[in-house]
């Protein structure tokens, strides 16, 4: 018999408000989640005025339920900015830093950055999936994270805080050479593990010289080394194997893996063949657990 949970009466709304896609999930005051919807209303679909109208449609269906909301809709391109947290960070830190927008009753959580004397980055959204995960003993307090996607995260942890993190652009930049330039037309076979896959990671695991190795794509399927129907999954190695070669001592390592589907089962090809070990994490369960916890520090 499944069980029942604990509580089903509806107590807020959590959003993970991406670029171009969104998800809400129903819960009730004790982290149930009741309902989850998803839909393609993302930032890049929003003008900034018209975001009370959007919320009211979201109260109209669902309730008026209070809304915290984390991702790209507190971002300069989103409602309304919510400044990122400098990590080292933790979910405390992130609820008292959130931006409170009274007049609607909703709550956005920031982002958190990185900045050191060679690096800069951001992330928002991410950092709720990887301290949730945390929070909800999905992972340990110290411990590696990878959220494949069209911009890849690796999350560094200590004691439960975001120490450190770095943002690859590997998705994007697939989508960008399978789409223009001169590689625009020899990407189009399907992507999946095989030999070109994992020819592709082994040259990419050392690529210093990725925009060559790009090119060579190119050249490899005019001379004949490389299959045309395999041309888009030898690329994909490639830029994942750069992706994962560029980790530090991958060997022996764990890496929680916030993410599904393909991309992820093509991570995991590749993190093991660097000796590293995948523990696959479900990224709705870590976001949800963050949010909760974020909620509680708020109250």
């Amino acid at each position: 018999m499944p069980t029942e949970p604990s509580d089903v009466t509806p107590a807020y709304i959590a959003i993970d408000w991406g670029t171009t896609n969104r998800r809400l999930y129903i819960l009730a005051d004790d982290g149930t989640m009741l309902d989850t919807v998803r839909d393609d209303r993302g930032v890049l679909s929003m003008q900034p005025d018209s975001y009370p109208d959007e919320i009211a449609a979201i109260r109209t269906r669902f309730g008026k339920l209070p809304i915290v909301a984390a991702g790209m809709v507190g971002s300069t391109r989103g409602w309304r900015e919510a400044a990122y947290v400098p990590a080292p960070a933790d979910l405390a830190m992130l609820a008292g830093a959130a931006t409170r927008i009274a007049d609607q009753d909703v709550t956005i959580v920031p982002g958190i950055s990185l900045l050191t004397a060679t690096r800069a980055d951001v992330m928002r959204g991410e950092e709720v999936q990887v301290l949730g995960a945390i929070a909800a003993g999905l992972a340990p307090a110290d411990a590696l994270f990878a959220q494949p996607g069209t911009h890849n995260k690796w999350v560094h942890t200590r004691d439960g805080r975001i120490t450190d993190f770095a943002t690859t652009m590997t998705g994007e930049l697939f989508a960008l050479v399978k789409g223009h330039g001169i590689l625009a037309g020899m990407l189009d076979g399907p992507v999946a593990d095989g030999p070109a896959f994992r020819d592709g990671l082994a040259r990419g695991f050392g690529a210093c010289d990725l925009t060559a190795a790009l090119f060579g794509v190119r050249a490899s399927v005019l001379l004949g080394r490389i299959a045309p129907e395999d041309a888009a999954a030898y690329a994909s190695g490639l830029l994942i194997g750069s992706d994962i070669g560029a980790v530090p001592d991958m060997a022996g390592r764990t890496v929680h893996l916030l993410s599904s589907g393909l991309l992820a089962d093509l991570y995991t090809i590749g993190i093991a063949a660097r000796g590293g070990t995948v523990v696959a994490l479900d990224s709705h369960a870590g976001f949800l657990a963050g949010l909760h916890a974020i909620r509680e520090h708020l109250s």
